[in-house]
């Protein structure tokens, strides 16, 4: 196969593959109010890279976002150390913490959870 075809093969594969997971963005304020306010299925992860937990987490949030299921959710990762001002709003006290909107209003949160099969409970109530 020629270098172009082969590269156009490959970013459309790529392209049809990013179509079936959950968005998982970095948090943005914005874009957090506008889905929240559309009644869109919205999880904040509270994250640090320093946290043991959520180094444990972040592979199983990863994996669980390809899933189609979980599709229609946004899962905005909120860095724990720099967003202090939504911890005070949200009152999430520590890292590793999962908040959980359904049609614009907390059904749920969890915080330290590792177990893949508890967290894909927890993120599939905003369904």
């Amino acid at each position: 196969m020629k270098p172009l075809a082969k590269t156009l093969v490959c970013s459309l594969l790529l392209l049809l593959a990013s179509a079936t997971l959950a968005d998982e963005v970095p948090f943005n304020r914005a874009q957090f109010d506008r889905d929240k306010a559309a009644g869109k299925p919205v999880v904040v992860y509270f994250h640090a890279d320093w946290c043991p937990t959520c180094r444990v987490q972040k592979p199983i949030v990863d994996k669980l976002a390809m899933e189609p299921s979980l599709r229609p959710i946004t899962i905005f990762v909120a860095d724990y150390d720099t967003e202090t001002a939504l911890e005070k709003t949200l009152k999430v006290g520590s890292q590793s913490t999962f908040v959980v909107f359904k049609q614009g209003h907390e059904v749920t949160r969890s915080t330290g959870q590792t177990q893949e099969s508890v967290i894909r409970s927890v993120l599939q109530q905003a369904l």
